[in-house]
């Protein structure tokens, strides 16, 4: 494609986020539970399980407030402690963990500087082992705890089951391609959208255009061609993938189609499909799709400040 149709394709995608939603795509969104800021999103919980290699239902015993000069990278409004726990149940992983469990854990203060009273209170716990020191974890965030309900149990539990499957959805890394073909009526066709993924495994959009009616789309995490009409739904692993992870916007040059009308009439549609990815992402818990930020704080860390901890 000339460079000039690639400009022409992009200002025309452009102009068509401002464009309201078509109904059949917005329903990666439509139905999208709000975020309750009083406990983590079906996102963050997604995120924190797949990143630790244990998880954890442990009773809290003891907590001491870590100096502030002594927890660096802390956020605004939070305190940092050194947590002692009885292990009530390994919920996933294979590492040994002992009876009794210390970590580190960033906990929001209220306006006295005081953290919410955990002791005695069950808690959920992502994390890793500390190779060699079954007695000690390392959350895989500095506030990867949640507070133990059966509810938040069953909930991490589901997304396990599902994360560890093997047919899980693979990972969506980027897109490689957009490729729109004419059907044989004026505005019929269909548009597929080929994702490149971390597994190397295919996994694509396709959306159906039909003359007086919205489109309809489905996806496919695998070579079988997508349910259209059925896209993932909002708190599963299949509308976690595409709804955190495609980019923010379709990569300008991955447009493959034959001719000027064929690269730009799909263009609208594919750029309100983005604007409502990027909808999605934002209601379900995440800043920014795929640029979730997941740093252990290490035994060295948790070893530093044991020392002068009464």
């Amino acid at each position: 494609m000339s460079s000039k149709l690639h400009r022409l394709v992009a200002n025309l995608g452009g102009v068509a986020l401002a464009v309201q939603a078509v109904p059949a795509l917005a329903q990666l969104t439509a139905s999208a539970p709000a975020m309750d800021a009083s406990g983590p999103t079906f996102a963050d919980i997604a995120d924190l399980a797949e990143s630790a290699g244990l998880v954890v239902k442990a009773q809290v015993r003891k907590m001491v407030r870590v100096e502030d000069e002594r927890a660096p990278g802390r956020a605004p409004g939070m305190g940092r402690f050194y947590v002692t726990a009885q292990t009530r149940a390994l919920i996933a992983g294979k590492a040994p963990i002992g009876e009794s469990l210390v970590y580190l854990v960033d906990l929001p203060l209220d306006s006295r500087g005081k953290a919410p009273n955990l002791k005695k209170q069950d808690v959920l716990l992502f994390a890793r082992a500390v190779p060699g020191r079954p007695g000690e974890l390392q959350l895989v965030t500095p506030t990867a705890q949640q507070l133990w309900t059966d509810q938040a149990e069953a909930r991490v539990r589901g997304i396990l089951k599902t994360l560890l499957s093997p047919d899980a959805p693979v990972h969506i890394t980027g897109v490689r391609e957009l490729l729109y073909v004419p059907g044989n009526l004026a505005g019929q066709g269909e548009t597929q959208i080929f994702l490149n993924t971390r597994e190397g495994a295919a996994a694509s959009i396709t959306v159906h255009h039909e003359p007086g009616s919205p489109p309809a789309w489905g996806v496919s995490f695998s070579e079988l061609v997508a349910d259209i009409g059925n896209p993932p739904q909002p708190e599963t692993i299949e509308w976690y993938r595409l709804a955190c992870f495609l980019p923010n916007n379709p990569p300008p040059r991955a447009n493959v189609s034959e001719g000027i009308e064929d690269a730009v009439r799909p263009m609208p549609t594919i750029a309100r499909f983005w604007a409502n990815s990027a909808h999605a992402a934002g209601r379900s818990g995440r800043v920014e799709p795929g640029r979730r930020e997941v740093s252990p704080m290490g035994s060295a860390k948790v070893l530093e400040f044991r020392r002068g901890l009464p």
